[in-house]
């Protein structure tokens, strides 16, 4: 009985190829950026409010839209067909 379980799962394919992780990768690392865009600088009083500093572009606009498109590589990885020789 055993036997035909290993049997089975020997035949089937692995759920992810090099290249899915490779784009995983690439997804992941684009998250972080848009993370990292969206920290920003540091304000030097601490009890004065710097509008552009908090409300920059850069923070706004650019670090969402970096995110997003991390996401959307990832979903990219995840539903790619992986290329296994049999």
């Amino acid at each position: 009985m055993t036997d035909k379980k290993t049997a089975i799962t020997k035949q089937m394919p692995p759920l992810f190829g090099k290249e899915n992780y490779k784009w995983m990768i690439i997804g992941g690392v684009v998250i972080a950026l848009g993370m990292f865009l969206m920290s920003g600088g540091k304000n030097e009083d601490p009890n004065q409010f710097n509008y552009n500093l908090v409300y920059s572009t850069t923070r706004v606009t650019i670090a969402p839209i970096t995110i997003i498109a991390g996401l959307i590589i990832e979903i990219f990885a995840i539903l790619k067909k992986p290329n296994v020789k049999a």
